[in-house]
């Protein structure tokens, strides 16, 4: 019962974040079970299940508060959720011992593209005036996001947040909104997937329980707040999180011994840390309040 609290905790604060930035459940949830010494498949297995309910509840909040752009959603999530069956296939029939480092590496280095997206390139977010995207430039973008989303247990924010952002095509509400109503098929094809070629029995459906009833807590309160809070804040939150979870799986696969795997945890906390009171600067230094922003969006200037 107590590490079902805990898990159902995580998915609160995974799900605040996730939908606040955008990005994080999938990752940071996969981080923590993996630490739990959970399989990489069966991991992203109970994350994608507990996600169905997440993913609906701050698909439609995102909605009520008009923060998704259709088109765009519809774009990323029909090539996304193929690609998703076919990564959760791939998954199922891998060993866990002989995936799990390269997963661990594969969110390491999500937790560090996130944190340079927030906090390098957080100045560089401001919507400009909108430019012409090809009509199927966003399949791949959605391909390759829905196939590292099954394989790592997380990987469809990270991804595709970031690179909506980057097209300064959508103001960051329209992008964070229309990603994680997007997820929702991406989660639905992962789930159908991993029953196909997991089973039922395979699933821990306390944890499943535990991360949905905490996420579903936290879904209206993140679409809510995302036109309040900082963003960067946020986002050293779960990248820290996610770095010093997935630098401990890689100490453990690896083998090191116990005075390298403590210096290596305290560098990470202490950079952690710095970040922390670095973005805290870049608030005071050069504030920007995103929801002040307003931009149009046609359907046609996407299309």
């Amino acid at each position: 019962m107590h590490k079902l609290f805990i898990f159902a905790l995580a998915g609160f604060l995974a799900q605040l974040i996730d939908g606040s930035l955008g990005m994080g459940f999938g990752a940071s949830s996969s981080s923590i079970l993996l630490t739990f010494g959970i399989a990489p498949a069966i991991a992203s297995a109970t994350i994608h299940f507990s996600e169905i309910a997440t993913t609906a509840a701050s698909g439609t909040s995102h909605l009520k508060f008009e923060n998704v752009h259709k088109p765009t959603m519809i774009k990323l999530a029909i090539p996304g959720a193929i690609t998703s069956f076919i990564g959760a296939a791939f998954l199922s029939h891998i060993h866990s011992d002989l995936i799990k480092p390269f997963i661990a590496i594969f969110l390491l280095t999500m937790g560090i593209y996130i944190l340079y997206q927030f906090l390098y390139k957080r100045h560089q977010t401001v919507v400009k005036d909108p430019s012409t995207i090809g009509r199927y430039a966003m399949i791949p973008q959605g391909a390759v996001a829905g196939f590292l989303d099954a394989i790592g247990g997380g990987g469809w924010g990270p991804v595709n947040t970031p690179l909506l952002l980057a097209q300064k095509k959508l103001e960051p509400r329209y992008a964070i909104g229309t990603v994680s109503a997007s997820e929702f098929f991406v989660t639905i094809s992962a789930s159908i997937s991993f029953i196909i070629f997991l089973g039922w029995s395979q699933i821990n459906w306390g944890l499943v329980i535990a991360l949905s009833i905490g996420g579903l807590i936290a879904a209206p309160f993140a679409a809510c707040l995302v036109k309040i809070l900082p963003m960067n804040i946020l986002a050293v939150c779960v990248g820290g999180l996610i770095i010093f979870t997935n630098s401990s799986s890689l100490i453990s696969v690896f083998q090191l011994n116990a005075t390298t795997s403590i210096v290596i945890k305290i560098a990470v906390i202490l950079l952690w840390i710095g970040l922390i009171i670095f973005a805290l600067y870049q608030n005071k230094k050069l504030p920007i309040d995103f929801s002040k922003k307003k931009v149009n969006v046609n359907a046609n200037e996407i299309d």
